[in-house]
């Protein structure tokens, strides 16, 4: 069960296609938008309500915008997910009594416990970020770097505390519905933490290490990659491109909305060819456009098959999509535009396969030019991403959820 955009949904799909590959029957319970992806991994599909497209191309979502990072825009979000969160409650009600375990992605795991606790269902987080509370790094969500050991941990419970409150009006109706006692909203978090509820974390120890003071069932497993197919392969325009000229460089933002996509798709065609590049333009929800000989946009495509073609890539660090450019071995570029991106850019310059970070906000023709002109000019930066790809590529973040859905389910 997950909600959110396209990069908080495909890694489910790798991590089913694994659970049912070793015998479990898999069901995917999110927007109804997604199905598409569910029936390529062989995955049932339960639908939830909400287009989270059009959610951020509302009103209400294009007011992220005026938001810098941080605690103000963590506001802005916790508004429009407590907006939202009582309409998907009935479909994950009504796929949980269909189901004998439930694994919870982070954006329903308050609503989803208190509904597996209600039902007497087993159940497990299965997380695309670090949320637990720890004293090494500050709340990936408030994109702030690092305060220092009490206050990030201070910090984290807040944090964790802000996304409870997100189901505040939901959790207390499912409980009385199923018969639970009334529970206050901080008491609820703290009783998942005293029961010691088991979350996995579907990114590499190698990117982010389990941090120390976590408690006991709080574990890192590695990458789960999106399904693309087995016999997936690059659409012919985008081969012929590749094969025309030099690796170019893929620019995307994923799910991404921006104010202004003309004006930045200018500046971004206009910083590859001052640093004498070609580059892969992906539409993304942001709606980015090139033309020219020397560019080509593209829409929808597997990660795993353009990346390791490209001389590097520039892209939001959403959490999959950083997965992606890891896992391809090639050098990034991040510009982060809000929530946890700023977390994951900052990690990749730390582990040596990116120059620097540039927020979108703060993106001048000038800045991204001359970190294209490193990323792809500087072979340290190569060498450091091949190294590391290879590394995450051997990793198997399947098994160890296998593992503890024997525990949870015997």
């Amino acid at each position: 069960m997950t909600a959110g955009s396209r990069g908080d949904v495909a890694p489910y799909t790798g991590l089913g296609h694994g659970l049912m590959r070793g015998g479990h029957e898999v069901t995917l319970v999110t927007h109804e938008c997604f199905a598409p992806l569910a029936a390529r991994a062989g995955l049932g599909f339960r639908p939830l309500p909400v287009d989270p497209r059009a959610e951020l191309e509302s009103a209400r979502g294009r007011g992220l915008h005026r938001s810098a990072t941080g605690v103000g825009k963590l506001v802005r979000v916790i508004a429009l997910a407590r907006s939202l969160t009582g309409r998907m409650t009935e479909g994950l009600l009504e796929a949980a009594r269909e189901s004998d375990v439930l694994l919870l992605g982070g954006a329903v795991g308050p609503v989803g416990h208190a509904i597996a606790e209600g039902l007497r269902l087993p159940s497990l987080g299965v997380y695309l970020q670090p949320l637990a509370p720890t004293r090494e790094f500050a709340p990936p969500v408030l994109a702030t770097g690092s305060w220092g050991g009490a206050v990030n941990r201070a910090a984290g419970y807040g944090v964790n505390l802000a996304v409870e409150h997100v189901f505040a009006t939901t959790v207390p109706g499912v409980r009385e519905r199923l018969g639970l006692p009334a529970l206050r909203t901080a008491a609820a978090l703290r009783a998942r933490e005293r029961q010691g509820w088991p979350v996995l974390h579907g990114f590499s120890p190698l990117v982010v290490p389990r941090p120390h003071d976590w408690r006991p069932g709080l574990d890192v497993t590695g990458y789960w990659w999106p399904y693309e197919g087995e016999a997936a392969e690059l659409p012919s325009q985008v081969r012929e491109f590749l094969e025309r000229g030099p690796a170019p460089v893929f620019v995307g933002l994923g799910s991404a909305t921006v104010p202004d996509p003309r004006r930045l798709s200018a500046m971004v065609v206009r910083a590859l060819r001052r640093a004498g590049l070609r580059g892969v333009i992906q539409r993304g929800w942001g709606g980015l456009e090139a033309d020219g000989d020397d560019m080509l946009t593209i829409g929808e495509m597997p990660h795993s098959l353009l990346f390791p073609r490209m001389a590097a890539v520039v892209h939001h660090c959403g959490a999959g999509t950083t997965a992606a450019g890891l896992r391809a071995g090639v050098p990034a570029v991040p510009v982060p535009v809000q929530f946890d991106e700023a977390f994951w850019a900052a990690r990749l310059v730390r582990l040596g396969v990116a120059p620097q970070v540039l927020p979108l906000r703060r993106l001048t023709v000038d800045s991204l030019a001359a970190a294209l002109v490193r990323a792809t000019r500087d072979a340290v930066f190569r060498e450091r991403a091949q190294a590391l790809g290879a590394r995450v590529r051997a990793e198997d973040g399947v098994s160890p959820v296998r593992e503890a859905l024997g525990r949870v389910g015997s």
